[in-house]
């Protein structure tokens, strides 16, 4: 199980991510751009995600993951049940949602400095 402090712990270490508590919601952000977002009970972890494969991944594991509301599927936005997730697949999730907000001269900086 992962909880709001794994992902804060690992989300604030990528470059121009800012923590806001948004109507008593913890989301992250790089500039004005959610890439994150819990739910008010912190039981649901929302995250940006591609529209065109969120069908699949939901599909492949509907036991950890789900589409957002109809109101929210015109973004690039799906949602994971936080008690199915694993750690190593939240830092993957995270990392990918940050990857499509930043500019790309960031995310190539950032990828260069984590292979070692």
């Amino acid at each position: 199980m992962v909880t709001v402090e794994d992902v804060r712990r690992f989300a604030l270490t990528l470059p121009r991510t800012t923590e806001h508590l948004i109507h008593d919601r913890v989301k992250f952000r790089v500039g004005r751009i959610v890439y994150v977002a819990f739910s008010r009970d912190e039981t649901i972890m929302g995250f940006g995600f591609p529209k065109e494969e969120r069908a699949a991944l939901v599909a492949a594991d509907p036991r950890t993951f789900l589409l957002p509301r109809e109101s929210d599927l015109r973004y690039h936005w799906v949602e994971a049940r936080m008690a199915a997730l694993e750690p190593d697949e939240m830092r993957e999730l995270v990392l990918e949602a940050w990857r499509m907000c930043v500019p790309k001269k960031v995310r190539l900086e950032q990828e260069r400095a984590a292979t070692p």
